[in-house]
């Protein structure tokens, strides 16, 4: 069942009625997301709790997480970090990011929420995280704008997320596999043939290091092997 945020976090994020009732909203993919949990651990062994490690590494100060899933991020959060918000719009995976958030080495508090539809009140964080979600979102231009609204003026974006290859023919594959409808079946809803590198910068963020790699612990995630991992920053008020 979808929880609502407590009254007194709406009331100290400065959400109206609207914004609170969108936080009550959620998805459903109780196969995936139990797959997900389950199979997740062979990535983080093969590098990519190494890659989560890089993504987080520097951060400080009161932080967003966007699609926090069951958690995976939370063990590397540095000590520099003062709270992490985790949005989880996914029932199983959110009460398992409960679980997880009481072994973090930082304070975390998780809620229930949907990409681009975040009751926080602007400029209110120093920093929203993206960890492979912004394939899954519904509008990824819409989320990342209300990401930006909500990191204050010279706050950062880190993100790690699986894209379109620069390659054409691999980019035809996930084209493909994407436009049949049978990898979002069965990733949860994942595009990948997302350009999310220039949706980033579209939002309005400025994308300050980028690396580009190939990732792919298993055969079964070849179409999401092409990933991003970087830093990017909401421009401080008045600058060109």
């Amino acid at each position: 069942m979808s929880r609502q945020p407590p009254p007194s976090v709406a009331d100290r994020d400065g959400s109206s009625s609207p914004a609170r009732a969108a936080a009550g909203k959620s998805v459903h993919h109780p196969l995936f997301a139990r797959v997900y949990e389950r199979t997740s651990a062979m990535g983080e062994r093969a590098g990519q709790a190494e890659h989560r490690r890089e993504m987080l590494a520097g951060l400080a100060g009161r932080v967003l997480e966007l699609g926090a899933g069951h958690g995976l991020n939370f063990e590397h959060y540095p000590a520099t970090v003062n709270e992490v918000v985790a949005v989880e719009p996914e029932a199983h995976l959110r009460e398992r990011a409960t679980v997880a958030a009481a072994g973090a080495p930082v304070r975390v508090r998780v809620e229930n929420g949907i990409a681009g539809e975040l009751w926080f009140e602007a400029a209110s964080f120093d920093a929203a995280v993206a960890s492979l979600v912004l394939c899954s979102v519904a509008d990824v231009d819409h989320a990342l704008a209300d990401l930006l609204r909500i990191v204050r003026p010279g706050g950062e974006l880190r993100f790690y997320e699986h894209v379109l290859a620069r390659d054409a023919g691999f980019a035809r594959f996930q084209r493909a596999v994407t436009r049949t409808g049978a990898w979002p079946l069965v990733a949860g809803g994942c595009h990948a043939d997302r350009d999310t590198a220039a949706a980033i910068e579209r939002a309005g963020f400025e994308i300050e290091r980028c690396r580009r790699f190939r990732f792919r612990p298993s055969l079964l995630v070849a179409p999401a092997a092409p990933r991003i991992l970087g830093v990017a920053r909401r421009p401080e008020a008045g600058s060109s």
